[in-house]
């Protein structure tokens, strides 16, 4: 299923580079329309009582290091282990005691962290092997929202609404470090592992810490304030960050938002540089559903992601489309950060139909040309190139 288009002259297989013809040209490949369990009927035995309205989605999703295996996880108390390769459903677990949130795998394919839902707010280290909990992460005294691996070894980060962000070791149950935060924080690694971030809503602040020295003040502190935000009401509405995520030179920190726009800051110095445009934000759970006055995180947190080669930004949207932008681009500023310069309007280079919406949790894939994209249903996107010329051309080389 998974397409690996270009070969190098020593036969190995090597990633389909992006384009923006590559991005424009993606389409779902297949729907996986079981992949969460249908609501209880109303009235039915012992059925609980809905949290939401309507189907049960799909809150989040994670790929392994290679590519080779998506995992989700469902409001249906189940994860569900996919092939990339087959888009076939390779195992499905149950949580229903804790419930299951923000699956991440490990640098093993055959483990991962996730949140809990209820019972208590312990991160859960679970091998898909053997189908049982490894080690057990307990200090949180609210829900953890936000959770990230170190891209470089087994230590990881979780943000929790008791205003923690507490850092671990896959091999110690205690956490080894600890922060606290004035609101709910969000917290994202830089790809070296060297650097985290650290949000906090309510402040409109985002805090860089280096990770040896995590224990001293945040080397810079970037302020998020939007001015044209004040252009359309005053007082300019509140944003409300839910994911953030570095790119891969580092140069680079995306933050995903609750509402109509996600922001591109730059992770040296702090300026504001890019704002991204056309989706509809996630702050609902339904387009039926009225915008309420304070700012919330909604359903929103898993839609928005770089690809692996930081070109792109893809996001979901509540009405089911999918969202491209091209970041190749971006302004350059240097020097004292002024709040009053507006960021850069990015619109998308293409709107993509085809998701069964709203399109919750999206995506890239981190070494195939492939994008998932999660809600009430699963979908798988590759790149269409049957009619590309030179796509052609390359498979005649290929059968030579």
């Amino acid at each position: 299923m998974a397409p690996q288009p270009s070969t190098s002259n020593n036969g190995a297989s090597t990633p389909l580079p992006l384009s923006n013809q590559t991005m424009t040209k993606l389409k779902p490949a297949k729907i996986i329309k079981g992949a969460v369990e249908p609501s209880p009927a109303a009235g039915t035995g012992n059925a609980p009582r809905q949290q939401f309205p309507g189907p049960r989605h799909i809150t989040g999703i994670g790929f392994d290091d290679r590519g080779d295996q998506v995992i989700t996880a469902s409001e249906d108390e189940t994860f569900r282990l996919y092939s990339c390769k087959s888009g076939k459903q390779v195992k499905i677990l149950h949580s229903k005691k804790y419930g299951v949130d923000l699956p991440r795998f490990t640098h093993k394919n055959t483990a991962i962290l996730h949140a809990s839902t209820k019972e208590d707010d312990t991160v859960r280290y679970h091998s898909l092997h053997d189908n049982k909990y490894l080690q057990y992460f307990k200090g949180h005294k609210g829900r953890v929202v936000s959770l990230e691996m170190s891209p470089v070894d087994d230590g990881f980060m979780s943000g929790s609404q008791d205003r923690t962000v507490r850092l671990w070791d896959l091999r110690a149950p205690t956490c080894r470090g600890l922060l606290a935060v004035p609101s709910t924080p969000i917290v994202a690694y830089d790809s070296t592992g060297v650097v985290f971030a650290v949000a906090v809503n309510n402040y409109s602040r985002i805090l860089l810490y280096d990770q040896a020295n995590y224990d001293k003040a945040p080397f810079l502190v970037i302020t998020l304030d939007d001015p044209t935000l004040s252009l359309i009401s005053f007082p300019p509405r509140a944003i409300y960050m839910t994911s953030m995520a570095f790119s891969s030179n580092g140069k680079y920190l995306l933050v995903g938002c609750s509402g109509s726009a996600h922001y591109i800051v730059d992770a040296f110095e702090g300026h504001l540089l890019a704002k991204l445009e056309g989706h509809i934000g996630l702050e609902r759970r339904a387009l039926t559903a009225s915008i309420n006055i304070e700012p919330s995180k909604g359903s929103s947190g898993e839609e928005v992601g770089w690809t692996p080669d930081s070109k792109y930004i893809v996001s979901g949207s509540l009405d089911g489309k999918i969202f491209i932008w091209d970041c190749q681009q971006l302004p350059t500023r240097s020097g004292d950060v002024d709040l009053k310069v507006p960021p850069m309007k990015l619109l998308p280079i293409v709107v993509l139909d085809g998701h069964p919406g709203p399109s919750r949790c999206v995506r890239f894939n981190p070494r195939l040309a492939m994008m998932v994209s999660a809600g009430a249903e699963l979908a798988f996107w590759l790149p269409d190139l049957s009619n590309d010329p030179e796509e052609i051309a390359r498979d005649l080389l290929r059968k030579k």
